[in-house]
């Protein structure tokens, strides 16, 4: 199982990201991202995990705001 923290300045832009097995590590650096750079209404930033290249969102950080999951895996609003 894979880990990827995509970190996107604007929705639909260009991405930074990295990629761990450690889902620890990937969670970390997720919370790490958020405080450096969630202030920005822009910015947008996901966890997800990657088995048998299924990829499901854990955490995401949309609009100034964490954003959960649905059972589909997918975000949705947490306000």
């Amino acid at each position: 199982m894979t880990h990827l923290v995509r970190l996107q300045f604007a929705t639909g832009g260009p991405a930074v990201s990295g990629e761990w097995a450690n889902g620890a590590t990937a969670r970390r650096t997720w919370r790490d991202w958020v405080g450096l750079y969630g202030s920005d209404e822009k910015v947008v930033i996901r966890l997800t995990e990657d088995a048998d290249g299924n990829e499901r969102v854990l955490m995401a950080w949309e609009r100034g705001r964490i954003v959960g999951t649905g059972s589909d895996g997918g975000p949705r609003s947490t306000s």
